[in-house]
């Protein structure tokens, strides 16, 4: 249990703490008085260890643009100053840096959600790419976050293990050799009576005798927010409760300084450094964290914090590589426990390039660039995604929402690609926004970066407003976007069950008739439970189609140009 943070030491760690520098204190008088024999054995001295952290780096090898690229920092006149921050790079130069001021002592950690959701330089190479950028940087341990399971578990191992993709084979180069860094995940069972888990639960590292304990955590969640079929037959269990049950086992192996590496996280208003009124998920988690628990590195939210929470150092590095945060540890020797945190969240600037890191990405944006560039339309403004979590007073309808649900539609409205006649879309399977002007295929990919099949499958109308209900989870509501011609009523006050008005479900202007049948398009995620729309399994028929990048490619080649679809879809109510 770490002894001092900050001013909310534990009063178990004080004490202990007290001890130590009365032993020292005691020494100091037995050498000074020498008529004193024997001459006592001077107290080790304490042992600095640093953990080099980030998270969400979601296979971002270039510098992430726009407002993903940029941290809020609080300039001289007292104003918010925008930086400039992240790409793969800059990120191995400024981990080369901080790594130089503790080299043998020295850990590199990211809390998860490393692959997964990529921009179309990693993505279309499987991600391939990020892991050997990651093995040149030096990461020693990633625990496992929601995003490693988009292309399921089968996948996750192999960029474990290596070897080829078994459909595309090695796309980024002539082979895999997989990740040279562990990954790790506590709560993902195989077997849970066996206590068998899919990956190491932990990492053990030691520093002159100390052991130190590096537990790995997946966001309990993560079955309902990827697809199911790429989780079948694992149980994610609750991330605290996992954490305290090896509590135990740690201490029999004697490990004193326990870190928690886990994906999931909270958000706080202030600056990249700040913790100010944290809340969320993570708050919960740390405070029925075992005492033993000295660090918590997380993630998931995409939020920075530097936090002291329930006595344990809590922290997260915002996304997509544009922060470092760099702990400190001071264990003691004779304890082996840790003393001592201090953290701070280092902006990752774009000043110095690391070399070997930069000419490779520089390689691979080379190699993936004609598929980048090419020029598939064109819009007549910005087309913008849906905003998550919903803003206050918005009905959750985009305009990029409404344009991939029509494509979706489109791609399957004929009778021989599944003769759908209404299209569902999940707003977080709608990724960025598009700009005004020439739309490329790396920008479209961006959109929709998960290669997730169309399917068309037959529901009721009870079914469908099952399905409208089903937006508002406890975990929080997920507006689904829906194609021309469909349209539905909300309120925000209403309880959950009765959030929508049943006569306001039309299809073509006439109201949806509970009994009849209806031809649905969605994704392969969806289709299968994911985001908690369960109704969808039920569906009869079902039918796959082409990929959805695809139908909105598509779309584009033969709708351009498109100008951004009419709101008014999706209303919202008092």
């Amino acid at each position: 249990m770490t002894h001092s943070h900050s001013a909310s030491s534990s009063a178990r760690g004080r004490s202990r703490a007290f001890k130590f520098l009365g032993a020292l204190a005691f020494g100091s008088l037995l050498i000074a008085y020498p008529g004193c024999d024997p001459e006592p054995t001077p107290e080790p001295p304490p042992i600095r260890v640093q953990i080099l952290a980030f998270n969400d780096f979601h296979g971002n090898l270039e510098a992430p643009t726009g407002s993903n690229g940029r941290i809020a920092t609080t300039g001289s006149d007292g104003g918010t100053v925008d930086v400039n921050a992240g790409g793969a790079a800059f990120l191995a130069h400024h981990l080369q840096q901080l790594r130089a001021e503790n080299p043998e002592y020295t850990v590199v950690v990211s809390a998860g959600d490393l692959i997964g959701a990529s921009p179309l330089v990693s993505g279309i190479f499987h991600d391939e790419p990020t892991i050997e950028v990651m093995n040149m940087m030096g990461l020693d341990l990633n625990s496992v976050g929601n995003h490693e399971f988009d292309e399921g578990a089968t996948e996750l191992l192999r960029m474990q293990n290596g070897g080829c993709h078994p459909v595309d084979g090695c796309l980024a180069s002539t082979s895999f050799t997989g990740a040279k860094f562990k990954f790790l995940s506590a709560n993902v069972f195989t077997d849970v009576a066996a206590r068998k888990t899919l990956l190491p639960a932990y990492d053990i590292r030691e520093f002159q005798g100390v052991k130190v304990a590096f537990i790995g955590m997946t966001l309990e969640g993560t079955p309902l927010i990827v697809s199911p079929s790429g989780v079948k037959g694992l149980t994610f269990q609750d991330e605290a409760d996992t954490v305290n049950a090896l509590i135990p086992e740690l201490k029999q192996q004697g490990v004193e300084a326990i870190v928690v590496i886990i994906h999931e996280g909270g958000v706080q208003p202030g600056r990249y450094d700040d913790c100010n009124g944290i809340s969320g998920p993570i708050k919960d988690i740390v405070e029925r964290l075992d005492d033993e628990v000295d660090v918590v590195a997380s993630g998931h939210t995409h939020q920075a914090y530097n936090c002291v929470i329930d006595g344990k150092r809590v922290t997260s590095a915002a996304s997509y590589g544009r922060l470092i945060t760099d702990i400190d540890l001071v264990l003691d020797p004779v304890s082996r426990d840790v003393v001592e945190t201090t953290a701070r969240n280092v902006i990752v600037t774009r000043d110095t390039v690391q070399p070997t890191v930069d000419g490779f990405v520089k390689e691979i944006v080379s190699k993936a660039a004609p598929q980048r560039d090419r020029i598939i339309g064109n819009t007549t403004g910005e087309l913008k995604a849906p905003v998550r979590p919903i803003p206050a007073g918005s009905s959750g309808e985009s305009t990029l929402g409404n344009l991939v649900a029509d494509a979706m539609l489109a791609a399957t409205r004929d009778p021989q690609t599944g003769g759908a006649v209404i299209a569902f879309q999940n707003p977080g399977g709608v990724r960025a926004d598009i700009n005004a002007g020439d739309i490329t295929f790396g920008e479209v990919f961006s959109v929709q970066p998960f290669a997730n099949n169309l399917v068309t499958l037959t529901i009721t109308g009870a079914q469908i407003d099952t399905l409208l209900e089903q937006q508002f989870q406890p975990s929080g509501t997920s507006v689904l976007q829906v194609s021309r011609g469909f349209s539905f009523s909300w309120s925000a006050s209403a309880p959950r069950g009765s959030k929508v008005d049943p006569a306001s479900i039309t299809f073509n202007g006439v109201t949806i008739d509970p009994a009849a049948s209806y031809r649905v398009t969605v994704n392969n995620f969806m289709a299968s439970g994911g985001d908690g729309y369960a109704v969808l399994t039920e569906g009869k028929d079902p039918l796959t189609g082409p990929i959805d990048v695809d139908a909105l490619d598509a779309y584009l080649r033969t709708s351009s140009p498109v100008s951004p679809p009419a709101l008014g879809r999706i209303t919202l109510l008092p």
